[in-house]
């Protein structure tokens, strides 16, 4: 899932010496933009995990879709609660993004 890609939270199964370097990069880099903003200072850095990727969620899925044709459709068949499909690049009538499993573990899915 994209959001757990972008909040460091994908399942890594490789080896596991590249995993723990892999989540030592990462949490550099998330000190770095905690560091970098005045609004960030009093969070931790899981919560800095899950700013991230609300700040970037709606860009990050507009650039996935960009060259999606029109007519492509989301794999939920419904939107917003309805019976309607996901039409016009994925994207629900209210524009928001289908990402209908952001929240639910990984693992779960």
């Amino acid at each position: 899932d994209i959001g757990d890609i972008v909040r460091g939270k994908d399942l890594f199964l490789g080896h596991n010496q590249r995993k723990k370097k892999l989540e030592e990069r990462l949490e550099q880099m998330l000190k770095n933009i905690k560091e970098n903003n005045d609004k960030l200072d009093k969070i931790s850095i899981e919560q800095v995990r899950e700013y991230r990727w609300a700040l970037n969620r709606q860009e990050i899925w507009k650039a996935m879709i960009c060259k999606a044709p029109g007519n492509a459709q989301y794999l939920r068949n419904t939107c917003a609660g309805g019976r309607s499909a996901t039409p016009s690049q994925c994207r629900c009538a209210t524009n928001d993004v289908p990402t209908y499993f952001d929240y639910v573990p990984q693992h779960i899915r």
